[in-house]
């Protein structure tokens, strides 16, 4: 274990303290944006002396980010050594600018994601993800593996038969990569007499998707890869503006938080601390970071934290699955649900080879469900099952069309992300296409 790693709770708590008044002084000094409202609420940070003081300061918002994106910059542009930007999906995209120090932070960020997972120098990583259009984690994690002196193989993402023949080719031993898409490799495998199952691939790091649900049992996409590859399974929780990841241990008991880069709590629709074990929004505060840092920023994701010491040794706090975002909850005929709900749903019938959801408001200003859904062989008796399956899950019908495989890819490429598009909202006068 690192040394960071073998902090008790206590100490964890005294240096969060520490750096928590060090960022309220430099924001206050720094941050145009963090400036005007602490004067326009009033606030004396020096009143401000331990975590659980954060309770008094106002949450900021993805909105402020948009509206006034540049407001929050610390540093002078000449400092800035890097632009990245949010993919956009839930609105406009905001740029996040990073300085030497950041990116610095960024590699060390993923160093311990990495070395969480069990990684070491010997490993290869292979990353299917983006690499370029202003993504920080394809970079982050490209400098996390580097940091570890880990090889690394950049393949992007997409194309089974490369990434089969870098496998082999290069022995690559880890893979960054969305959970859903090494169903894919598992199918194009299977489909080409590929020895999978003896191949040099040992570990995936999952982003861009769950593979666990709420209480950590694996989920329905997760049990699928374990059936057919016992491959190392690690979740993990990102997001460019807090520019710090949350990554599972071999436990798989929750992400685990770096504490000397991030105080993470979990809120209420008022911005209240919610106590450990109960769902509310993910806000952070990030620590170390010299050109945008952020004070209580709502991720907009739901979440729960645990507090409890992990078997691993850390006693970190770790956040659960995201059960969804706060900006996805659909009320439909009087009950309140998440998409992730109905994924799951789907992803445990093999016959669904694809599917998108629409949701869209209706004359009494109620939300109408609409599930389109590509399958091997549509038939009667298969939508009636998908229906009754549906209905006792979830206790109320969403509304199931058949369509080509060509028809929904056609609807997954409306969006402007750099992940999967499983959810279109038409609630609102435009539309927001919202990754998986």
């Amino acid at each position: 274990m690192l040394p960071v790693d073998k902090l008790t709770s206590a100490e964890i708590y005294d240096l969060q303290n520490t750096k928590l008044k060090e960022l309220l002084a430099y924001v206050n000094l720094r941050s145009p944006f963090y400036k005007s409202l602490f004067e326009k609420k009033d606030i004396d940070i020096s009143k401000i002396e331990t975590i659980e003081d954060l309770k008094f300061l106002p949450t900021t918002t993805k909105e402020d980010l948009q509206l006034q994106n540049m407001a929050f910059l610390c540093v002078p542009k000449s400092e800035i050594t890097e632009y990245t930007s949010t993919s956009g999906t839930l609105g406009a995209p905001v740029t996040i600018a990073l300085t030497t120090s950041d990116l610095s932070r960024l590699a060390y960020n993923e160093y311990l994601s990495f070395t969480g997972t069990g990684a070491t120098s010997a490993d290869i990583f292979q990353l299917a993800l983006t690499l370029d259009k202003q993504f920080m984690a394809g970079m982050a994690y490209y400098q996390g593996a580097a940091r570890l002196k880990a090889g690394v193989v950049r393949t992007g993402p997409g194309a089974p038969s490369m990434q089969w023949e870098t496998i082999f080719r290069v022995n690559s031993t880890a893979m960054v990569v969305v959970p859903s898409f090494i169903l894919k490799l598992i199918e194009y495998a299977q489909d080409n007499g590929i020895d999978y199952r003896n191949s040099p691939m040992k570990r995936a790091i999952c982003i861009g998707e769950n593979v666990r649900t709420d209480n950590f049992e694996l989920n329905t996409i997760g049990k699928r890869i374990k059936e057919f590859w016992d491959i190392e399974l690690f979740s993990t929780y990102a997001s460019t503006e807090m520019q710090t990841a949350f990554t599972e241990c071999a436990f798989g008991k929750g992400g685990h938080i770096h504490p000397e880069l991030l105080i993470a709590e979990v809120v209420d629709d008022e911005g209240n601390p919610l106590p450990f074990g109960e769902k509310g929004e993910l806000t952070v505060t990030t620590l170390g970071v010299e050109g945008m840092p952020l004070v209580r920023y709502r991720t907009g994701d739901i979440c729960t934290l645990v507090n409890q010491p992990c078997e691993c040794g850390r006693q970190t706090l770790r956040i659960s699955p995201i059960l969804g975002r706060k900006q996805q909850m659909i009320k439909f005929k009087g009950t309140s649900l998440y998409p992730s709900v109905i994924y799951e749903i789907l992803n445990s019938n093999s016959d669904i080879i694809d599917y998108v959801l629409e949701v869209s408001s209706n004359e009494l200003d109620t939300d109408d469900i609409l599930i389109w859904i590509a399958v091997k062989e549509p038939s009667e008796k298969l939508l009636a099952q998908l229906t009754s399956y549906l209905h006792a899950s979830l206790r109320v019908m969403p509304k199931i069309i058949f369509a080509d495989i060509s028809e929904i890819h056609k609807k997954q490429q409306g969006g402007i992300g750099r992940k999967p598009l499983r959810f279109v909202d038409r609630r609102t006068n435009k539309e927001n296409w919202v990754i998986l």
